[in-house]
């Protein structure tokens, strides 16, 4: 048997929709994960991979857009080796499966194959056993009985899986996950050769074990993923596994967290914002702690606002985030401000300053009423 190579790939989530992205930045995330898939298509022959394997949740549900599978079909026609697709959870093979809808079966290309159960597929040296979804909640491990029927391999057997590993999972009651132990006991006795799982959505070698992989998502979908965006590339002989993760993924989800306490805080901050690259591709979570006089706090948000414009999502964690504000008489002298409408900003920024349900409407009537005045003067 001769070095086999091919690309192990997963969760696309074609069709996903993200709530924190406004509609032109939604409109450029869906178009990148479809360029994905044909930038997928370009490394396989770049690499002379002799197939590619789709670990489960190639689209994000059984309901996405007629136009999302159409183009998905598409992208699947630039592949000039065979494509194997696992149905996962997003997209069980059910009665309801996209797999199944005409939009899809249409216009598949000959070279895609949809596995539909545990039948061996044969492909060179190598031979791949599915264990795909039939229902979103199967109350089971699908892979466990795939497992536990193989018999001795005539050639070198991947197995294609999806969902969480018990060694990654905090549920142990969970009846869906996959067992490390059963996986380690057939590739330690010669069963399999590799496990390609799906679902997760960082790429990551299982339990320290090199012949177990999730890729990741190919284009990251939230915050908390670790080193998303990539393929992997898996050379595969008699005498083991090689696995390469390679980049594909143009977008990023970031974390900056400050703690602001004066005007310099907040012009670091400003700065640190404006060095990220890839700005349109670039979600960014805010974290801010500290206390900030209402002439910065206008400054903030005047930055905030500038970069917010640019980024395709720029928000603030309320969960992760004690940002004080405090006000003083100066500070509403300064406005300029007299009589009524003097004492009336002063009853907004008293609510400003004091916790409660006015807290943040408050805060953002002063910020408003700062900026007017400042802009008149």
């Amino acid at each position: 048997m001769g070095l086999t190579r091919f690309l192990h790939t997963a969760d696309w989530h074609l069709g996903m929709t993200r709530r924190f992205l406004p509609p032109e930045a939604q409109a450029r995330y869906s178009g990148d994960r479809i360029d994905a898939v044909a930038q997928i298509a370009r490394m396989a022959d770049e690499v002379d991979a002799q197939f590619v394997l789709v670990c489960g949740d190639v689209f994000d549900s059984n309901h996405v857009d007629r136009q999302v599978v159409a183009r998905a079909a598409s992208a699947l026609a630039q592949f000039t080796v065979p494509v194997l697709i696992l149905p996962g959870n997003h997209d069980p093979l059910d009665a309801a499966s996209v797999y199944r809808a005409p939009v899809f079966v249409d216009r598949l290309p000959a070279s895609v194959t949809v596995i539909e159960d545990s039948t061996p597929i044969l492909i060179g040296d190598v031979e791949v056993v599915g264990a795909p979804w039939n229902a979103k909640r199967p109350g089971l491990d699908p892979s466990a009985s795939v497992v536990a029927g193989l018999g001795p391999a005539g050639s070198l057997r991947v197995l294609a899986a999806h969902g969480v590993v018990d060694v990654m999972s905090p549920d142990t009651q969970d009846p869906s996950v996959i067992a490390m132990s059963g996986l380690r006991t057939a590739l330690d006795a010669g069963l399999l050769a590799y496990v390609a799982l799906g679902d997760r959505h960082s790429t990551t070698e299982v339990g320290g074990d090199p012949r177990v992989w999730y890729p990741g998502t190919p284009v990251a979908t939230d915050h908390g993923e670790l080193d998303p965006g990539n393929v992997l590339i898996v050379s595969i002989d008699k005498t083991g596994v090689g696995v390469e993760p390679r980049s594909v993924g143009q977008w990023s989800f970031r974390r900056v967290e400050a703690r602001l306490d004066g005007v310099d805080d907040v012009a670091r901050l400003d700065a640190e914002l404006a060095a990220i690259p890839n700005k349109d591709r670039t979600v960014v979570r805010l974290s801010l702690v500290g206390a900030l006089g209402m002439s910065e706090d206008a400054e903030l948000h005047r930055a905030l606002d500038d970069h917010r414009d640019v980024f395709a999502s720029l928000t603030t964690s309320d969960g992760r985030s004690d940002l004080a504000v405090f006000v003083e008489e100066s500070d509403l002298q300064h406005l300029g401000l007299q009589g009524y409408a003097h004492a009336a900003a002063a009853e907004i920024a008293e609510a400003a300053s004091t916790p409660g349900p006015d807290q943040r409407a408050a805060r953002d009537a002063l910020r408003l009423l700062y900026r007017l005045t400042r802009g008149a003067a």
